[in-house]
């Protein structure tokens, strides 16, 4: 055959291969989700294999351990008592509280690790949303909000170098940045669930922190996160809340799930030259730890092409369960 061009000369060796790979993977991409607990013990989490509630006595070591491995972010939730819960959330500015005491103990072990937090009311709400629920079943916008504000400066207070707000509510950005440039930090940065769709991909989470919606009494409790995360369907929207959070001061901006919304990574990558993350979230997670262990699959590989797909959609960081692990592999590569 007379051709041209054979595609294939540059895949001919692995150095060929390696001289024009478009994307890579590193370990300083990886932003580390850890679960922490008042708890004694580390305590495995039966829908997350190979994740785990870390005590704080334990957490130090196993921050240290990403660190050694290259990592330089975690992320913190919290699983929290159920006396601690209430119909506002108000544990979530407590300062002595779970999440401020982690990021303090954190700082002073591995001074060099950056830490993000969570910032919603699901984990401190009795009724299991991002914010206050009203008495007629409305999840409240602009009350939960100055709760929100609250939260970020307690953790910005322990040591938080990045502020997460989750919880998806209109105009929270603004409110929060404001908030902590009026307590002088300035310099902490906000982390935005920019596309944070209500998606079936976070049942294993919940069941880490026990943080699913849940009746409370004669309150009417939404089922789902419908009216406040994002619809599934839409697409367009996701550029529409992008370019609000720019305006309002994210310093990234996040898409989750990640997996099943690698075409709003790449709307967004498009629209911003703000960094982009994804989330590679716990249904994915389990899916492919499900599969890893019935034989099904070559986990270190699926793990590492799914975490590449999400540098080639246009991401530029990647929360992941998989952090450590996939760090260790790229270390043998």
């Amino acid at each position: 055959m007379e051709l041209t061009y054979r595609p294939r000369r540059l895949r001919r060796t692995p150095a060929l291969r390696a001289l024009v790979r478009e994307y890579s993977l590193s370990a300083a991409d990886f932003i580390y989700p850890l679960f922490v607990h008042e708890g004694a013990e580390v305590e495995p989490i039966g829908a997350m294999p190979g994740a785990s509630r870390w005590s704080l006595a334990a957490l130090t070591g196993e921050v240290q351990r990403a660190y050694d491995l290259g990592v330089r972010c975690i992320v913190l939730f919290p699983k929290v008592s159920e006396g601690l819960k209430t119909e506002d959330g108000a544990e979530c500015f407590n300062a002595n509280g779970l999440i401020p005491r982690a990021i303090s103990q954190i700082k002073e072990a591995v001074p060099e690790m950056s830490i993000m937090t969570d910032v919603a009311l699901d984990p401190y709400s009795c009724d299991g949303h991002d914010g206050i629920v009203s008495q007629d079943g409305v999840v409240l916008n602009d009350e939960t909000i100055e709760l929100l504000c609250k939260q970020a400066v307690v953790q910005a207070e322990a040591g938080a170098d990045l502020i997460g707000p989750s919880d998806m509510m209109d105009g929270r950005v603004g409110a929060i940045r404001e908030a902590l440039d009026d307590e002088g930090f300035e310099h902490v940065g906000i982390i935005s669930y920019t596309a944070k769709y209500s998606s079936a991909y976070y049942g294993p989470f919940r069941e880490a922190l026990d943080s699913a919606p849940r009746a409370a009494g004669s309150k009417p409790i939404p089922k789902n996160k419908d009216t406040y995360q994002m619809d599934p369907a839409n697409a367009r929207e996701a550029i529409t809340e992008a370019q609000l959070d720019e305006q309002e001061g994210a310093d990234i901006m996040m898409v989750k799930p990640g997996l099943a919304y690698l075409d709003i990574i790449h709307r967004l990558r498009q629209e911003s030259e703000l960094p982009i993350a994804a989330y590679n979230v716990s249904g994915e997670y389990s899916m492919v730890k499900a599969a890893a262990e019935r034989g099904w699959i070559d986990e270190k590989a699926v793990v590492l092409e799914t975490l590449l797909s999400f540098k080639r959609a246009g991401a530029d960081l990647i929360l992941t369960y998989h952090a450590c692990d996939a760090a260790a592999w790229l270390k043998e590569a």
